[in-house]
């Protein structure tokens, strides 16, 4: 079961950083964990993204870290907006940041780490908006 793969200090460390990533910015982050991922990654993922909402943000910029734990797989996908105006192989470094920690089984901080790293972007092209931002998804890690 996914849920009992990182534990309740884990979480908060996700959380907090999916919250830190969102404070200057109007983007939207989500992490979703399961431990199985049957058939292609970025397929699944875009399945995720969908049933998650993600896709019916303001500007188009909500971008989904999915992980399957026990299959050792894991995608990031940024919407439409997003991808428009990050640079080329903005995904792949983040995801090559990401995989050193995931090899040391440090995937709390692989996690943080590649939600840091979207926040600055998400930062630089999609500015907090103080009169009319809101928090669009929730910052809580979905399972499934």
């Amino acid at each position: 079961m996914a849920e009992k793969l990182f534990s309740t200090a884990d979480r908060a460390i996700i959380t907090e950083a999916i919250r830190n990533a969102e404070k200057e910015t109007s983007g939207e982050i989500q992490v979703h964990i399961e431990s199985h991922c049957k058939g292609d990654v970025l397929d699944r993922a875009a399945q995720v993204f969908e049933k998650l909402k993600m896709h019916k943000t303001k500007y188009r910029n909500a971008v989904l870290f999915y992980l399957a734990a026990e299959d050792h797989k894991f995608a990031i996908l940024g919407d439409a907006g997003i991808n428009q105006v990050v640079p080329e192989h903005f995904w792949e470094n983040i995801k090559e940041e990401m995989v050193i920690h995931f090899k040391n089984r440090a995937f709390t901080e692989g996690l943080r780490k590649g939600i840091e790293m979207s926040g600055q972007q998400l930062q630089q092209h999609f500015p907090y908006d103080q009169k009319g931002d809101i928090n669009e998804l929730p910052n809580d890690i979905s399972f499934e």
